[in-house]
């Protein structure tokens, strides 16, 4: 045997040893999961190749890591077992090739469900009650997690319906959405905790509380996807596993909404790429799809191996961490003049693009984080979130990384930097001197929730800006049609368009035009509140600190940002030409008080989903005249929900509540009715 094989073997099972404590013990994995996938399938492939260095407590023989201390162990009824990986159509073409060979068929029925990146967990009911909960640990002995289980909404404590089992194990992940994490991480951040590196180990970290108190608070949810033992025989649910998962489904346990059957290789394909192209509008981590022989009488004949189901396979997508190294760290301007520290990266292939950039967000970022140019690190890239470093590799440094400085002056225009006291950013002071708050705080003016300039792009104001057509927001209204058709790929009839909506955009309303002015911190409902409280621009003007803080949404600091606004004379003028060249709004005072007059009044709506007559900001309006609120999230206190297709988890909440729900033709029809 060669010494070197047999070293390689030693030492990518200690490494593998390790990163699996790092990841699933402590939540702080020291390398992305491509390394890891990459150690494991050379590790399995050496093993292969000379069984006889195979062994027993290899990580190829073994799910996970072993239960930590802390928390009762768990021996499971049935082992929780792993699955093999593709990673490309080939590896899954050889999988369903052996499987029909094995099987002595074609066209093999596979469920095809996505492959959640959380944490595997068993949960014991019996007679309908949830008794148990436990990780797969090492896939016998996991650890009870009972105590913070029960703490998730999505996991019910008593089956619904009858039928079921005397006692049923039912398998699934525990993950956490996006949304969730990213509020969790940003409380994490404003109080300068550790930041979570992603949703799996938020979730990870979330389950291994000693105090449930602390795993409510995290916004955890779950999906299954087997069942492992049960009294009497599984078939007894289904014959299918499709079947036995739709009849978890109707006993109330969560199961995924995006579960296909496929018949035969091209179907599943298909449903790769399908579920490929929907992964970034999913509200939660995938990492791949299990692939899953549907037949159960099939997949007791193909039985398993080691360490996993021959009936079963992960198809993995492409990682959503990498490593790579930081080359520089460059700075831009954004329309309130916060000054972001962008990492120039050596380009790397992650989540399916090529990224070369990652935001670094700010100097306290760039503190917790540790980072100097120079740096091996770790990015992700997640759903539509722009690229970011989470975590620095600190054991890869050398001396010829270098701190990370700030600008004394601006990079865009070559204004003073400052940083105001208590706040994280830096900024530039050049205000509308400054091209780069120039040209954002024109997008944001033309932004569809703002004036909403239908045509007024980002490469059209980037043109105005550079050839200094316009200095100013009220420079818009100045731009005539010869101007307009001198641009760059500005045909006549787009210039002509683009003429009309400016024109159009003149008549808004007070709300949108407080908003599309970009004072610091002022978003939609706050600038709503501030037209609704006050009445008119001039009482806005003209409001002081105590005043200003007596509305809903503002608080001290942003009160402070908006007497600071229309303190400065440059501001003011600005908003006098917007008004002499034809901006104009209707008195949300008469709307205010038909509003607290309407028929909705008292009532608390929501709106969620697709909606073909209108926007969903549009239905919002209508429902605010009539004198309803409009909020957010369903919950108790809503009066009823306006649901288009899509509507998803606000829906499910809406109808276990019992709450009226009301598609978008029974809303046309009351808004007749009542207007």
């Amino acid at each position: 045997m060669d010494p070197a094989t047999v070293a390689e073997v030693a030492e990518l099972r200690e490494r593998i040893k390790r990163w699996a404590l790092e990841y699933y013990q402590q939540d702080a994995p020291s390398v992305p999961d491509a390394d890891y996938d990459a150690a494991f399938r050379r590790l399995h492939e050496l093993e292969s190749a000379h069984p006889e260095l195979a062994s027993p407590d290899s990580p190829t023989r073994r799910v996970g890591a072993q239960p930590i201390a802390g928390f009762e162990q768990v021996t499971h009824r049935l082992p929780m077992l792993s699955l093999d990986n593709a990673f490309s159509s080939d590896d899954f073409d050889a999988f369903d090739q052996r499987v029909s060979e094995r099987l002595g068929k074609n066209a093999i029925d596979y469920c095809c469900e996505p492959k959640l990146d959380g944490i595997a967990v068993s949960l014991i009911y019996e007679r309908g009650k949830l008794t148990q909960a436990a990780t797969r640990g090492d896939g016998v002995v996991g650890e009870d997690i009972t105590h913070n289980v029960r703490t998730i909404e999505a996991i019910p404590l008593a089956l619904e319906g009858g039928g079921f089992p005397d006692v049923l194990e039912v398998r699934g992940e525990v993950f956490m959405p996006r949304v969730g994490f990213e509020r969790l991480n940003d409380r994490a951040r404003a109080s300068g905790d550790k930041l979570f590196v992603n949703p799996r180990n938020a979730a990870a970290g979330s389950l291994r509380q000693l105090d449930p108190r602390v795993t409510a608070r995290r916004p955890l949810d779950f999906c299954c996807y087997s069942v492992g033992f049960c009294s009497g025989q599984i078939r007894d649910l289904g014959d299918r596993h499709s079947a036995v998962i739709a009849r978890l489904g109707e006993w109330g346990l969560p199961v995924s909404q995006w579960m296909k059957v496929a018949t035969a290789a091209e179907a599943c394909e298909a449903y790769y790429q399908w579920l490929a192209g929907e992964r970034d509008g999913l509200p939660f981590d995938i990492d791949g799809i299990v692939f899953k022989v549907d037949d159960l009488e099939s997949q007791r004949i193909l039985g398993f191996v080691s360490r996993a189901p021959r009936w079963a396979i992960a198809r993995k997508f492409p990682a959503q961490e990498q490593r790579t190294r930081v080359l520089d760290v460059e700075f831009q301007v954004g329309r309130t003049g916060a000054i972001t520290p962008v990492a120039r990266l050596d380009p790397v292939f992650v989540g399916g693009v090529t990224v070369s950039n990652a935001t670094l967000h700010n100097a306290d970022e760039i503190e917790r984080l540790g980072l100097c140019i120079g740096d091996s690190v770790i990015i992700r890239r997640a759903g539509d979130v722009i690229p970011q470093v989470v975590a620095v590799i600190l054991e890869e440094r050398d001396e010829s990384v270098r701190a990370v400085v700030f600008p004394d002056h601006c990079p865009a225009c070559g204004s003073e930097v400052e940083r105001v006291e208590g706040e994280a950013a830096f900024r530039c002071v050049g205000g509308l001197i400054c091209p780069a708050q120039r040209r954002a705080s024109l997008q944001h003016f033309a932004s569809r929730k703002a004036m909403d300039i239908d045509g007024l792009g980002e490469k059209v104001i980037e043109q105005l800006v550079a050839r200094e057509l316009i200095t100013d927001i009220a420079g818009l209204y100045g731009l005539d049609l010869e101007t307009l058709v001198s641009l760059d790929r500005m045909g006549e009839k787009s210039a002509e368009n683009l003429v009309a909506a400016l024109d159009k955009s003149k008549a808004t309303t007070l709300a949108r035009f407080i908003y599309a002015l970009g004072i610091r911190e002022v978003g939609e409902s706050t600038a709503r509140a501030l037209a609704m409280h006050f009445g008119s621009l001039d009482a806005i003007e003209g409001a002081g600190q105590e005043v200003l803080e007596e509305v809903d949404d503002v608080g001290p600091v942003v009160a402070t940002h908006i007497r600071n606004f229309f303190s400065e004379a440059a501001n003011r003028r600005t908003i006098e030409a917007l008004i002499e060249a034809g901006v104009h709004w209707p008195d949300p005072v008469d709307s205010m008080a038909a509003g607290e007059e309407g028929a909705l009044a008292g009532e608390s709506w929501v709106v969620s989903g697709k909606l073909e007559s209108m926007s969903r900001d549009q239905a919002s309006d209508r429902l605010r005249s009539l004198g309803a609120r409009v909020t957010g999230g369903v919950s108790n206190k809503t009066t009823r929900l306006l649901a288009g297709p899509g509507a998803g988890s606000k829906l499910k909440k809406a109808e276990s509540l019992g709450l009226p729900v009301l598609d978008e033709s029974d809303f046309l029809a009351l808004l007749e009715e009542l207007e």
